[in-house]
């Protein structure tokens, strides 16, 4: 083997060396991206989860409001017959 044949064969595989060290550096990106990615992916996943609950949340929310507004407008009404039949006995009263 020749001395530029030696020379040759070193320069190859320092090349090979460094493209093997740019390959492994890509593949270790690429297992950070990903476990970037399922991260995300988790974190989008529990979201969607906490959306949900506070609709359910919210529904039931709703649904108490609305009974109780009902509620109230019976008391209300209740209220006000009771004050006319109060009214109406103590003007029965007034006149006798």
């Amino acid at each position: 083997m020749t001395e530029s044949s030696a020379v040759e064969i070193e320069i190859a595989t320092r090349r090979l060396m460094a493209a093997l060290d740019s390959l492994e550096s890509a593949v270790e990106r690429r297992r950070d991206a990903d476990r970037d990615e399922n991260e995300l992916a988790t974190r989008i996943q529990a979201l969607g989860a906490d959306r949900s609950r506070l609709a359910d949340e919210l529904d039931g929310a709703l649904v108490k409001a609305r009974k109780l507004e009902r509620t109230n407008r019976e008391i209300a009404d209740r209220l006000d017959s009771a004050i006319v039949t109060i009214r109406s006995v103590l003007d029965t009263g007034e006149d006798g």
